[in-house]
């Protein structure tokens, strides 16, 4: 399988990486494109196909990930439409193009539009894909592009806002609570640096909680909240402060 990736920004970058890393593709099959020859540097001694020629990527591509800024995204794909090959696969990774405007430029292509969020550079994203006019088959392999780069899951594209606020956004919500809670280590006596350690395996030890065991995350509360105990004294304090409250206020307010 060849596949091209138009845009090696940050989205784009990480994406070829991902695909390196997890072996998708080996980097002769990979096609990146990029108006800066300096972003494409790194990729070109990894032994990928550069240009700075958009439609070098699509020419004999099954698949195409275009990672434009939105507003270049229609002017993109009018351009790419020529050389791209009837049956190949077109990804869209830009935020806030419905697909909708995507086929107004395609008519004819299996497209597909997917949100990943910024833990992609670390191969933790929770990507989202919505689709129109493809095959089963067709979205297997789209799923399977974007699993080496953390989580993906297939969604109607009505669902796509209310996942970006979830996810993409959820992203800067977890990093205010992480912040916070270095503060408040700072204050208790830890330097910074051991209050941002403490936290982070308190949290990944959260996660794997969740994920090894299924249960929902009152459970896991539960477990830890004994009767006159601190950890009660502390959750009913989130609460009077509203904490609850305001995370689903946050995430409503994104979409």
């Amino acid at each position: 399988m060849k596949i091209g990736i138009v845009g090696a920004g940050n989205i784009g970058g990480a994406i070829a990486h991902g695909l390196l890393q997890s072996k998708m593709v080996e980097p002769a099959n990979l096609y990146v494109t990029d108006i800066r020859p300096e972003a494409l540097q790194a990729l070109s001694a990894l032994g990928v196909n550069t240009s700075t020629q958009s439609a070098d990527a699509v020419r004999t591509a099954d698949v195409v990930v275009v990672a434009v800024k939105p507003w270049l995204l229609p002017e993109v794909l009018h351009k790419l439409r020529t050389a791209l090959p009837p049956q190949a696969m077109v990804i869209s990774v830009a935020a806030g193009v419905a697909l909708e405007r995507i086929r107004a430029e395609l008519p004819g292509s299996p497209i597909f539009r997917a949100i990943p969020n910024t833990a992609i550079a670390a191969g933790q994203s929770m990507t989202f894909i919505a689709s129109d006019g493809t095959s089963r088959e067709q979205e297997k392999v789209a799923l399977s592009l974007f699993a080496g780069l953390g989580k993906v899951m297939l969604i109607p594209e009505h669902q796509m806002a209310a996942a970006t606020a979830l996810s993409s956004c959820g992203i800067a919500y977890a990093m205010r609570y992480i912040s916070a809670n270095m503060r408040a280590g700072v204050e208790l006596g830890f330097d910074a640096s051991a209050a941002k350690e403490i936290m982070l395996q308190t949290l990944q030890g959260a996660v794997s909680l969740l994920a090894q065991s299924g249960e929902h995350p009152e459970k896991e509360i539960d477990r830890v909240t004994t009767p006159k105990g601190l950890t009660i004294k502390g959750v009913n304090q989130l609460e009077h402060g509203g904490f609850t409250s305001a995370i689903i206020n946050a995430v409503k307010a994104s979409v």
